[in-house]
């Protein structure tokens, strides 16, 4: 039977086996597509949506389980479903670029199901996920009882505190249910699902019971105060200058692009002048003298391939937005946010600020929502007349970033929560990965976030921080992905050992 939108309660799962061809195996798994319910005060509360995919293996073995959701907020787990980790993917032209419609869904030969069980979890207000409605009983009269139906907001659940504990509440539910608790257990996230994964890795451990082998965090946004400067937040302003550097030399706009094999060189380069030049010369406001000033434009503007007058007037500070309008200006084209290897041709390039979508974010909608609607609807049988959200902009703008019990002012943050969950578990292995290209959460942050976290010498070996060619999603890369892929086998041999 069909449901709909108004039948929520009683949802059949979808149960199914497959195989896949990895690494010269068979492997046969069986995929499950239902919903788990979440209770407030013991009370049925919310259905969350989730795919689980576990090999088939001898009686008494038991292999890594891993979590995964995306970010957002209000993104649901299709991204890395559907682009890197699940058996299914879709498919994308070499180097990330958006392929010709229709949308073609192709076998992973890079899933992860050869290693580790997987289980992709859509938070409430994605995906299939939705709250459910309470019944209050109402009496009109002496004589008649009826009840009415209460419908309760999502936005209940969109707030930082509160989607943890779904989280984590469906983790334990999915580990008894499945007789799972003894397997050795992984979490991965994207984006703010990397800010998520930072914060589990200590409420899991100290609210739930739930101890994990590895933590791995996928284009994070670990420390909010680093996605956006201003005239006194200095240090966002030097954490994204290496990914504008990365994308003007893969551009050809630097110097340092027409020399074979010497992209790091010039990356490493521009690291080394974000520590050691712009943070001293951001800091030191107008102490600065106007020759040392100019020099430091210079430079800055030879590393990120914009004319030394735009760095000029904008003092040192340059924002996304900007670099991703006037890289390529004399082209009429602007490069992607998310993944600044992209272009797309500018549609207003008269006007003086850029107006048109992002071609990294706007533009892949078409293909993951063709490929996870085909995929669960036609592969998996998954029956229902809801709606994939696949990015919920409703989430996204209600979402609440309360400090809630946190003496403190000012932007959230999630390192000091994963530095607790290191230290309350010193096995956890912690893996951090980035596209060099991305400029909303640029790998130079949480590379820079690393060396600040002042990690005891006994865990400081725990934590990898790796960066691949690519964007915000560098799995859409053929080669970044397989490279990744192997890394992953190492990773979890690692915590497993």
């Amino acid at each position: 039977m069909v449901d709909t939108p108004n039948s929520p309660v009683n949802r059949k799962p979808s149960i199914t086996k497959q195989t896949l061809l990895l690494d010269g195996q068979q492997i046969r798994y069986t995929a499950t597509a239902q919903w788990q319910t979440l209770f407030e005060d013991e009370k049925p509360v919310a259905e969350m949506f989730h795919v689980a995919y576990i090999a088939e293996v001898e009686e008494g073995t038991l292999r890594p389980l891993t979590f995964v959701f995306n970010g957002g907020p209000g993104a649901a787990s299709a991204y890395l479903h559907m682009g890197a980790l699940g058996p299914k993917r879709v498919y994308f032209d070499n180097c990330g670029n958006l392929p010709k419609p229709p949308v073609r869904v192709v076998d992973n030969a890079e899933s992860w199901l050869s290693f580790t069980d997987l289980v992709f979890i859509d938070p409430i207000g994605t995906g299939f996920s939705r709250i459910l409605p309470q019944n209050k009983d109402i009496k009109h009269n002496d004589k008649d009882d009826s009840s009415e139906t209460d419908t309760p907001k999502e936005t209940e659940f969109w707030e930082v505190e509160r989607d943890l504990k779904a989280l984590g509440e469906f983790i334990g539910q999915f580990l008894s249910r499945h007789k799972r608790w003894l397997s050795p257990i992984f979490i991965a996230g994207e984006s703010y699902g990397g800010f998520r994964v930072a914060r589990l890795a200590r409420k899991l451990q100290q609210e739930f019971g739930i101890g994990l082998c590895g933590a791995i965090l996928i284009s994070p946004a670990l420390e909010f105060s680093l996605l956006a400067g201003s005239d006194y937040n200095l240090t966002a302003w030097a954490t994204v200058m290496p990914s504008f550097a990365a994308a003007a030399a893969h551009h050809h706009r630097v110097q340092w692009a027409a020399q074979e094999g010497n992209l790091q060189a010039h990356i490493a380069a521009a690291e080394q002048f974000a520590r050691t030049t712009l943070i001293p010369l951001l800091a030191m406001g107008d102490v600065v003298t106007g020759d040392e000033r100019q020099i430091a434009y210079e430079q800055m503007a030879g590393l990120i391939g914009l004319p030394v007058t735009v760095v000029e007037r904008q003092q040192g500070r340059v924002g996304i937005e900007i670099f991703a309008r006037e890289l390529l200006r004399d082209q009429q084209r602007i490069v992607g946010l998310y993944d600044a290897s992209i272009t797309a041709i500018d549609p207003f390039p008269s006007r003086v600020s850029y107006e048109g979508s992002d071609p990294t974010l706007d533009g892949l909608d078409r293909l993951f929502a063709g490929a996870i609607n085909s995929h669960l609807r036609d592969t998996l049988g998954v029956e229902t007349d809801l709606s994939y959200r696949l990015l919920n902009l409703e989430t996204f703008k209600a979402w609440k970033f309360d400090l809630k019990g946190e003496f403190k002012q000012g932007f959230l943050g999630s390192v000091d929560d994963l530095r607790v969950g290191m230290t309350l578990n010193p096995y956890m292995q912690v893996y951090i990965v980035h596209g060099f290209f991305d400029l909303v959460t640029p790998y130079f942050a949480s590379k820079h976030l690393v060396d600040l976290m002042k990690l005891n010498s006994q865990i400081r070996p725990n934590i990898t921080i790796k960066s691949f060619p690519g964007g915000h999603m560098f799995y859409t890369w053929d080669e970044s992905r397989a490279l990744w892929l192997t890394q992953m086998k190492d990773f979890y041999h690692k915590a497993t050992a």
